[in-house]
């Protein structure tokens, strides 16, 4: 049901962003209150919340969220967490992840995705299993025996009839398959094979054992069929976010967020990566600083850290990102660009930042806390901004 324009009115007149507003009026529909004095009296309690939470001006969020986030950071394990089973895929957790997210690493020590896919693909094992081979990649050693007859010079494959239906779903012929697994090997490798059945044979141009040898490596570096970057996909079926119901979701061990999204089955508006450069090249900052929240509050809530208030995440994400593009909270980042001399100097590397002012003839405003505290004035924040003034005669009425 609507709400009657009597409460439209008591709640638009109040001084709520248009997003609490909304849920003021879901919450009134959802309840079935029609009373106009009780909308208003929700509303004003809904106001006076938001207006108590608000910060004041001239409050020092900065040093607000560093607490907030640092303090609970040093109860946190120090030790990268493993998920337990064989089956599963490992991440890095804890310490070391919270580190790697606001050191912005290029490459996380453990990449993962989460594929979500599309309904005709996530409500069927088999459908789901086209797309796992799709995405992880396929490799010689996974669909056969490797063999070498070093007195015929040759190296031979007895590919797996099993596997090969297994990995190509959707082609019906094995020839089909076996030829374009030779047609690989020879664009790869730059040799001829030859194949019977499911056997295919190849051997270096000149009799050398060396090459033979080396022939037998670089074969186990060719990926088949799938993505180089993703070693491994694990399926779980999870409850779908809001629902009761269950869907296949895939897990990768190793991420390639681009090429995944480009995939057939892949529901591209819920799949997700740790990389945040990742999904800042494909997507943009604004989808990175949204993955650095994420990220962030997952990790502090896997270790029972949950109660971080996530507008302290979010500046933090602001701060690596309202450049353009991610950087790093450090001495080559943040910290290390910062206009004040005193500032940088008191982070790391204190005797080159000032000789490094001194030789181009630097000046600091003294705008920051950091600099403030060094010269022993007030900082600008809070009682230490604000200046008062007596006028000379009363003012007139």
């Amino acid at each position: 049901m609507a709400v009657s324009e009597d409460i439209e009115l008591v709640v638009e007149d109040t001084q709520l962003p248009r997003r609490l507003k909304n849920e003021v009026y879901s919450v009134l529909n959802e309840k079935g209150i029609s009373d106009v004095e009780t909308a208003d009296q929700v509303a004003q309690r809904v106001e006076h919340e938001y207006v108590e939470s608000r910060v004041d001006p001239l409050d020092p969020v900065g040093t607000v969220s560093a607490q907030s986030i640092g303090e609970p950071g040093t109860q946190m394990t120090m030790n990268t967490f493993h998920y337990a089973g064989v089956a599963e895929i490992d991440v890095t957790q804890g310490l070391p992840r919270l580190i790697e997210l606001v050191d912005a690493r290029k490459t996380p020590d453990t990449p993962t995705m989460k594929v979500n896919l599309e309904p005709e693909f996530a409500n069927d094992r088999d459908r789901a299993h086209e797309v796992v081979w799709k995405i992880e990649a396929t490799r010689i050693l996974a669909l056969g025996d490797v063999s070498t007859n070093v007195a015929d010079m040759l190296v031979s494959i007895d590919l797996n009839e099993e596997t090969l239906r297994e990995r190509w779903p959707t082609v019906d012929s094995l020839d089909l398959i076996v030829n374009d697994i030779s047609e690989t090997i020879e664009s790869e490798l730059g040799v001829e094979t030859y194949h019977q059945g499911t056997t295919v044979e190849f051997g270096p141009d000149e009799p050398s054992y060396r090459d033979l040898l080396q022939l037998v490596e670089e074969l186990r570096d060719i990926v088949f069929k799938g993505i180089g970057d993703i070693s491994r996909v694990v399926i779980r079926k999870e409850e779908i976010e809001g629902q009761d119901e269950q869907e296949f979701v895939l897990h990768t061990e190793g991420a390639a967020f681009g090429k995944v999204l480009e995939i057939e089955g892949v529901d591209a508006s819920r799949t997700t990566t740790n990389n945040i450069h990742e999904v800042y090249r494909v997507l943009g900052v604004e989808a990175a600083r949204e993955r650095i929240i994420e990220e962030t509050m997952d990790t502090l809530a896997e270790q029972g850290l949950d109660d971080v208030n996530i507008r302290h995440l979010m500046l933090v994400a602001d701060i690596m990102t309202n450049n353009g593009e991610i950087e790093s909270i450090g001495r080559h980042g943040i910290s290390g660009n910062k206009e004040s001399v005193l500032a940088r100097a008191a982070f790391e590397v204190t005797v080159n930042h000032l000789l490094d002012a001194a030789v181009h003839g630097e000046s600091d405003e003294l705008d920051g806390v950091t600099e403030n505290v060094i010269i022993g004035k007030p900082i600008k924040l809070g009682t230490g901004d604000v200046t008062l003034r007596m006028g000379a005669s009363a003012p007139s009425e």
